[in-house]
């Protein structure tokens, strides 16, 4: 019996195909924080202990960065360079929005740490590594007591004996602490995306760590792979080592689907959208190809693939596909700011509690409440039986939601579906929008001395894959 099983913030969703190609399909509320759980119990439903092969994507690690909330991280750097991280580029999203700011750092400059060392591009060293100075490092840390630690020295990623030698240091004295070194994370020059790289690898690095050896451990002997973002599939064992590579799993994974299902109906140009609990997310499939990047900005407004629509997240230089993502989905959180201005996430309420129409002690106002309300989602049993959609708790929650507003509920109920439904086309749009936009698109038009816009628009196909398929 082959498995795919895909952990999102809210729902699990497992199927699972045997000798004969017999299908089967279960859907069950995620655990958080323990999401393994929810996994180890869906295979055992739909597979028993029959399991030849495991295929795994989630979107663990990247809402947790969309939602600030992975490991307490600190950053070694190289004596000189404690702020590359927060310096960043010159790149901002909106570029006459003069109200814009920078957004915190994932390491904030205290759990920033430096060490006198210093080799050059060419191999020469300027500064030797002292271990009694990388010693008394380890101590500071230890005081600090972070979760993770992240290193990137200069030019590592070409001489990186520094580095190892530093990382075999804090290993030693930081026992139980995992340690990520950019050389073993991503051997490219350019400081900034080093080091966001390898700091976003240390930040998800405990959650998943924890999170694939308790589904290993649960799962027994049965081969576990893990989606990587590029598309393809890493060993679980890398994956704890390097879950950076694995940041957009799940949704990669529907892409590759949706790639599959448009090849067998005949549709070479497609957009793909992706409605989940806590994000939603879009890519699009041009010519029967899939569109592709070798950098990542995560934990943004709008997290994308693209040049064009970048600086307001953690670039991250990785092959993946390029994917647009908003932190508005299903259960995302609507509240009310203290200027009455209303939001939309990007907390989302998750499956624990969920939003308040599932009734299972929700009490906060979400996108899925508004859609109950407005009829848009139909009440009744969902994932699999396991819970019912009620329409009296999500009028409650809307009718608080716009009680400091002087709404009901129904009028309040079409404040988060317009906030999020303003959002959520902003990720389609965004893919085919800033693809078309690169230089190299133009040499793809039928007469290379006329503008692509000049044409008439290529006819898209639309696949839905996620929990939640758009409303009207």
């Amino acid at each position: 019996m082959r498995v795919g099983a895909d952990v999102g913030g809210t729902f699990t969703d497992v199927l699972a195909v045997d000798s004969d190609g017999r299908v089967r399909v279960t859907k069950v509320l995620s655990t958080p924080p323990d999401y393994d759980r929810a996994v180890i119990e869906a295979v055992g439903e739909v597979a028993g202990p029959a399991v030849e092969a495991i295929v795994h994507g989630t979107t663990v690690a990247t809402n947790a960065v969309l939602e600030r909330r992975g490991a307490r991280t600190a950053l070694v750097t190289t004596e000189g360079f404690r702020d590359v991280l927060e310096l960043r580029r010159m790149r901002m999203p909106h570029l006459y929005d003069y109200f814009w700011t920078k957004p915190e750092p994932l390491v904030p400059r205290h759990l920033r740490f430096e060490i006198a060392e210093r080799m050059t591009v060419s191999g020469e060293e300027l500064k030797a590594l002292d271990d009694g100075a990388a010693r008394a490092l380890a101590a500071r840390l230890r005081d600090a007591a972070p979760e993770a630690v992240a290193v990137c020295l200069l030019h590592a990623h070409v001489h990186p004996r520094h580095e190892q030698r530093l990382g075999e240091i804090l290993r030693a004295e930081l026992p139980g602490v995992p340690v990520s070194l950019s050389s073993e994370i991503l051997r490219e020059q350019q400081e900034y995306e080093r080091s966001a790289t390898t700091t976003v690898n240390a930040y998800v690095r405990p959650l998943m760590e924890r999170y694939l050896r308790q589904i290993r451990a649960g799962l027994g002997e049965a081969p576990l792979t893990i989606m990587q973002s590029s598309g393809g599939v890493m060993s679980a064992a890398d994956a704890e080592r390097r879950p950076v590579y694995a940041l957009e799993s799940g949704p990669a994974a529907g892409v590759v689907a949706s790639a599959a299902l448009a090849r067998a109906l005949g549709h070479e140009n497609v957009i793909t959208f992706d409605m989940g609990g806590t994000t939603a997310k879009a890519s699009l499939i041009e010519g029967g190809l899939v569109s592709r990047s070798q950098e990542y900005e995560v934990g943004a407004a709008l997290s994308s693939g693209s040049r064009l629509l970048r600086g307001s997240g953690e670039l991250i230089r990785i092959p993946t596909i390029d994917i647009a993502e908003v932190g508005a989905g299903g259960g995302s959180v609507a509240f009310a700011d203290a200027a009455g201005g209303l939001h939309v996430g990007p907390r989302s309420a998750g499956a624990e509690p969920g939003p308040a129409c599932y009734g299972r002690g929700g009490e906060e106002a979400t996108v899925t409440d508004a859609n109950v309300l407005l009829g848009y989602i139909p009440t009744g049993p969902l994932a699999s039986g396991d819970l019912t959609v009620a329409k009296e708790p999500a009028e409650e929650a809307l009718a608080q939601l716009g009680g400091g507003l002087g709404l009901d509920a129904f009028a309040s109920s079409w404040m988060p579906r317009a906030v999020e439904s303003s959002e959520r086309p902003s990720s389609a749009a965004s893919a085919p929008t800033a693809r078309s936009a690169r230089p190299r698109e133009i040499s793809r038009s039928p007469d290379a001395s006329r503008p692509v816009g000049m044409y008439p628009s290529r006819t898209f196909a639309s696949v839905t894959v996620g929990c939640s398929p758009p409303s009207p």
